[in-house]
């Protein structure tokens, strides 16, 4: 697809994000210099569900302007994991944004989607823990659901597309579902559905008319991106809406059956260009009500462990906004 000049490139795409201040907060952070091109990560088969997605490409222009969107974000300085500091920090951001009693409703079916990139196969070659890097760490998602029962959710569901199928294991979900009552989800997959479901985009799409998606995204009354800071290629940064990127099953958006990542949304060139408005689409399918983004260590340099060069930071942040 050749980009025109109305193409959400990476600056309009920066620009997007509405987050007043993070770029300040990510350069100081040193967060924001460019990484390495990502190779493709050692793959593992995934199943190919029957249906296939229609791809669909439009060069129908944005409009001239762009709404403007109050943007109220509350960020919080945290040293380190300890579950008590981040409870501490978690409730005072959340009082600055209003609460929660605007967003969950006694009952309400709650879905977190953390960041949970690559595999545990790389585990033993990383410099520090995965959750210490490039991954959402579980305490905070604890954390997180802890305060949302509390508040009145009726379901938990932790959701990512694994590109490992030991993920939740190996990175101490199964011990924060445990201890919440939460559910795992695998959205690489459309049980407990017969198939995966269609989301719409909705007008002046830029790349996807509309995502094949596990069913439960659309169930639900409140969806919360826990992002991971972390730089990204062709994006500059990945925070809550490139977190996005998670959510439609691998099988369905790859070029080859051989590869274990969504190649599809890069697409052969101008990359640069397809990622944002791959990530816009995204978001308008299936939009967040709350995020969140785990700054407090990750890595400098890269996205996931094929990034080799990348190194472990610790900015000490957390960052939130509805």
């Amino acid at each position: 697809m050749k980009p025109d000049s109305s193409s959400l490139n990476r600056r309009g795409f920066l620009k997007l994000l509405g987050l007043s201040g993070l770029s300040l907060l990510l350069t100081r952070c040193g967060l924001l210099k460019p990484s390495a091109p990502a190779a493709t990560a050692t793959p593992k088969t995934l199943a190919t569900p029957t249906s296939i997605p229609t791809v669909t490409t439009s060069d129908t222009p944005t409009p001239a302007t762009t709404p403007a969107y109050p943007s109220h974000v509350a960020t919080a300085k945290v040293g380190s994991y300890d579950p008590a500091l981040m409870r501490a920090e978690m409730v005072r951001m959340l009082d600055d944004l209003g609460g929660l009693d605007d967003l969950v409703k006694p009952g309400a079916r709650v879905g977190i989607k953390p960041n949970l990139t690559g595999g545990t196969w790389s585990d033993p070659s990383l410099p520090a823990p995965a959750t210490e890097l490039f991954n959402t760490h579980p305490a905070l998602v604890q954390v997180l659901a802890e305060l949302l029962i509390e508040a009145g959710a009726g379901t938990i569901t932790i959701m990512e597309g694994l590109g490992d199928p030991l993920a939740y294991e190996g990175w101490g979900y199964t011990d924060v579902a445990r201890a919440t009552g939460a559910e795992l989800l695998d959205l690489c997959f459309a049980d407990p559905y017969p198939d995966f479901t269609a989301f719409p985009v909705g007008p002046n799409y830029h790349v996807y008319e509309s995502f094949l998606m596990n069913q439960a995204l659309a169930e639900l009354d409140v969806f919360i991106s826990v992002a991971k800071m972390k730089c990204h290629t062709s994006a500059g940064v990945t925070l809550s809406m490139k977190n996005l990127f998670g959510i439609p099953p691998i099988s369905l958006y790859r070029r080859s059956p051989d590869q274990n990542n969504r190649s599809s949304f890069h697409g052969d060139a101008a990359y640069e260009t397809r990622v944002p408005r791959v990530i816009v689409d995204i978001n308008r399918a299936r939009p967040v009500h709350l995020a969140i983004i785990d700054g407090i260590m990750t890595a400098e340099g890269g996205a996931g462990p094929w990034n080799r060069e990348a190194a472990q930071v610790r900015p000490g942040v957390l960052v939130a906004g509805k």
